[in-house]
């Protein structure tokens, strides 16, 4: 889908305490949070003007988004896991 909002906040609501407290108190969290949020707001740019790039390219912005989500996600599930135990 174009110009879908990947904002890792909406793609795990059940985290969100999780996610606010790392991006509060760690700093490679947050580092790889703002990496993710502003990848994520060029793609959607990108997809909103038409792809001015070719596909090879735009599948390699994806791909890092999506390395940038699992290695996150890793980290929060790891934090949830700790916290909960």
């Amino acid at each position: 889908m174009l110009n879908e909002n990947h904002a890792f906040i909406l793609d795990f609501p059940e985290l969100k305490l999780d996610i606010v407290q790392l991006n509060h108190d760690d700093l490679t969290f947050r580092a790889t949070m703002q990496k993710y949020h502003e990848l994520d707001y060029d793609i959607r740019e990108l997809e909103v003007s038409g792809s001015p790039i070719d596909d090879a390219n735009m599948h390699d912005l994806k791909l890092k988004r999506m390395e940038l989500k699992d290695e996150l996600y890793q980290q929060l599930t790891k934090h949830h896991q700790q916290t909960t135990s």
